[in-house]
């Protein structure tokens, strides 16, 4: 009878379990991601509740408001903006169709090696871009379409980013005790390592968070500085585009190469060279050192595993994937490698 009542009781417990999780199915994306963000800026958390005498929740409050300030108020901008944004992009290519590209500017000619070919590719593209718009407007309409399905699942994504930011209050606010749980719980699963292990955990969820996001900001702010320097229009929207363009490589001069050929075709070449510099060297360039230092220091962790995060999680999770994919494949590999030299140090004792 006893054993009747345990196992009663034990499916009881499974169904209770199974319901949980189907309702807070929906929410597991955002909730995830409001639990990195708040672990990985946890030393904020705590120089902030320290210089507020410990006061955790007005801390958590401060802190959170911040968040919205830097990443969901821009993104939530952008999304009402974008509309006017790809009007005014039609417009441009119109323009183009019908008055053609202006004369190639007398520096091009100029430039050694190469001057007369770019003239030829310059004169090239003028006289054939009547001919390519013509043959690309049967399709425009179905990238129109296309565009607006992928604007729908943005736009849901921004909706769900901005969720998981309110979820950071909470991981804030309750994350010493969140701690403590997962603490018992794992020590309950896996014995003695459990303290090893989330350490592990913590170390690699930081340095992505870091390496990823960060980089990511940076460029963001160089390439706002840089279009507002060199006149460009909608600068913060680009600036916006490009800290999300630059989670993926060669992300960046999707933006500011445009950006750059914009202002030569409206004659401002002097800014045109200016954009061009600044967005090999400074732009781009910090993708190259920053990113590599910030996510292997303290661990050898491949680019490719980051990679392959961003994109496979834009496809499982949508837009939040963009943050949510880099971060489960990278401590995934972590414990994958610790386990596997783990067991090769056994191995080597034998």
């Amino acid at each position: 009878m006893i054993n009747n009542d345990r196992l009663l009781v034990q499916i009881l417990l499974l169904v209770l379990f199974g319901a949980s999780f189907w309702v807070m199915a929906p929410f597991w994306s955002a909730l995830f991601w409001g639990a990195v963000l708040a672990f990985a800026s946890w030393p904020l958390m705590r120089l902030l509740t320290r210089w507020l005498n410990g006061r955790e929740s007005l801390a958590a409050a401060l802190l959170t408001l911040g968040w919205m300030l830097l990443v969901a108020v821009p993104l939530v901008w952008l999304g009402f903006n974008l509309a006017d944004h790809v009007r005014d992009a039609t417009a441009f290519i119109k323009d183009v169709q019908v008055d053609g590209l202006p004369e190639a500017p007398v520096w091009l000619g100029s430039v050694p090696l190469v001057g007369e070919r770019l003239i030829g590719i310059w004169n090239s593209i003028d006289e054939q871009g009547a001919a390519m718009m013509l043959a690309v407007k049967p399709y425009l309409g179905q990238v129109g379409n296309w565009l607006l399905a992928r604007s729908a699942q943005i736009g849901g994504g921004i909706l769900e980013l901005t969720l998981s930011i309110v979820f950071v209050f909470f991981f804030y606010r309750d994350g010493p005790r969140l701690a403590a749980f997962v603490h018992s719980l794992l020590s309950r699963l896996i014995g003695d390592r459990a303290g090893y292990y989330i350490e592990l955990v913590a170390g690699t969820v930081q340095r992505v968070v870091n390496g990823v996001i960060g980089t990511a900001a940076a460029q963001a702010i160089l390439a706002l500085i840089g279009f507002l320097i060199a006149g460009v229009p909608g600068a913060l929207v680009l600036g916006i585009v490009t800290f999300l363009l630059s989670l993926i490589p060669m992300g960046p001069p999707l933006i500011w190469i445009p950006a750059t050929a914009w202002l030569a075709w409206k004659g401002e070449y002097g800014m045109a060279v200016f954009l061009g510099i600044w967005g090999t060297f400074i732009i781009s360039g910090v993708d190259n050192v920053l990113k590599p230092y910030l996510i292997s220091r303290g661990g050898n962790l491949p680019l490719v595993i980051v990679l392959l995060g961003v994109f496979g999680g834009l496809i499982a999770f949508g837009f939040i994937g963009l943050f949510i994919g880099p971060t489960l494949l990278a401590v995934a590999y972590s414990l994958l490698t610790d386990w596997s030299n783990s067991q090769a140090r056994v191995e080597d004792r034998r």
